[in-house]
């Protein structure tokens, strides 16, 4: 397994510094890799050409870096299960060329939020209908499907806080619904402790389905947005999840994506992460 940092993680990272200097914090802190952000403004967006992507991808291998993941959080602003069509539409339109800014960059997979029934810091979104999200959030997956297998990347659903997918047997039957080898999970351990869920119970259910893996670490007795922490500092049971990976076999990148970054994050991070691989 490989420890990866996320762009997010590291000051500047909403796109506003170049990625040259975000790869030399990377690389000065010990990592393996970096995960990169693609959005509708800053160093990448879905506009990005092929030469400008092919040049951040060469940059990493200059300095030894591996750039196997691509995030997105287009998704909040566009959601695919939004009420309004057009903005479904949008949602998969952006990853589309998400798909295709990836395979530039050679990236192997792809991070993406498939909608939301409520967006828990968006008070401005307005509830969807659960299954109604359900019925639109797979149909933006089998849209997407065709663009991961002509790519070759993986496009890697995360459990996140989007009212959707409360269960891994949920999960679960979705990606099997969707019925391509190219459509996986992209299993965030933290996240579902607000859910009150036992990570390794996800990816024991989960298994081979999970592409990619994230983690940060949470505090259930506070229960909110706020109870995020530093690894190592809250509930997760890492011993327990760094077994359950390694009975899936896993082996690909584990990606830390901390927020808000500060002075000593990567530091901090990298050190739990040092910890997390030994257990």
């Amino acid at each position: 397994m490989k420890k990866v940092i996320s762009q997010w993680s590291i000051r500047g990272g909403d796109g506003s510094r170049p990625v040259a200097e975000l790869m030399d914090e990377t690389v000065a802190a010990g990592f393996d890799g970096l995960e990169l952000a693609i959005g509708t403004t800053g160093f990448l967006t879905p506009s990005t050409s092929q030469s400008e992507c092919e040049a951040i991808r060469t940059l990493a291998e200059k300095k030894g870096l591996i750039v196997e993941t691509l995030a997105s959080g287009m998704s909040w602003g566009a959601s695919p299960t939004h009420l309004d069509s057009s903005v479904r539409a949008r949602g998969v339109r952006l990853h589309v060329d998400a798909l295709q800014r990836a395979a530039w960059l050679g990236c192997r997979a792809l991070l993406y939020v498939p909608g939301a029934v409520t967006i828990p810091w968006d008070p401005a979104y307005k509830p969807v209908p659960y299954d109604q999200a359900m019925r639109w959030a797979t149909e933006g997956l089998r849209q997407l499907a065709d663009h991961a297998e002509k790519t070759q990347v993986d496009l890697a659903v995360e459990n996140v806080w989007n009212g959707l997918f409360y269960s891994p047997l949920e999960l679960a039957q979705v990606l099997d619904d969707v019925k391509s080898p190219r459509v996986g999970a992209y299993f965030d351990v933290g996240n579902v402790l607000g859910y009150h869920q036992h990570p390794p119970d996800w990816i024991r259910i989960l298994g081979p389905r999970i592409k990619r893996v994230h983690i940060k670490d949470f505090k259930t007795s506070v229960g909110s947005l706020s109870g995020f922490c530093d690894l190592l500092a809250g509930d997760v049971p890492w011993a327990e999840t760094m077994q359950a990976l390694r009975a899936i076999h896993y082996d690909s990148t584990i990606v830390a994506e901390m927020m808000p970054p500060d002075d000593t994050l990567l530091s901090r991070t990298k050190a739990a992460m040092d910890t997390i691989f030994q257990l």
